[in-house]
């Protein structure tokens, strides 16, 4: 299909591509002792990766705990997360940071999208004050 859409004809966005996603438990280690700041629909842990680490790219991870709710409620969470993190990280998220997006439980699901936009990129700005 040469990348196009067979719905639509609209090519889909680079933006998935320059993200990759955290799946070693050390990595969520790394980055839960790093800096971290919570919003009204989420908590954000960053860190920016040490020269021995590929550093590359932005790397970013979801977790929601058993307090989010049931596998459903914590799925529908995550999958609110993973889509606010490919629309904003690529602008606004620093190359060679991790990046782990934490649901919250009772709010991350039921949050309205464009506050849940926001809440990130509040976040993103407090985390990356001293960088600016």
């Amino acid at each position: 299909m040469n990348g196009v859409s067979a719905d639509t004809g609209i090519t889909p966005s680079a933006v998935s591509v320059c993200l990759s996603t955290l799946q070693n438990r050390p990595d969520f280690l790394r980055a839960a002792r790093a800096r971290r700041q919570g919003t009204g629909g989420m908590m954000v842990q960053a860190r920016e990766r040490s020269k021995d680490e590929p550093t590359q790219g932005i790397r970013v991870g979801f977790t929601c705990s058993k307090k989010v709710g049931n596998a459903v409620a914590r799925n529908r969470a995550k999958r609110r997360l993973r889509e606010v993190a490919r629309q904003i990280l690529p602008d606004q998220g620093l190359e060679g940071w991790d990046y782990v997006l934490i649901g919250k439980a009772e709010v991350t699901a039921s949050r309205p999208f464009d506050q849940l936009k926001s809440d990130l990129i509040y976040a993103l700005n407090k985390l990356h004050q001293d960088r600016k």
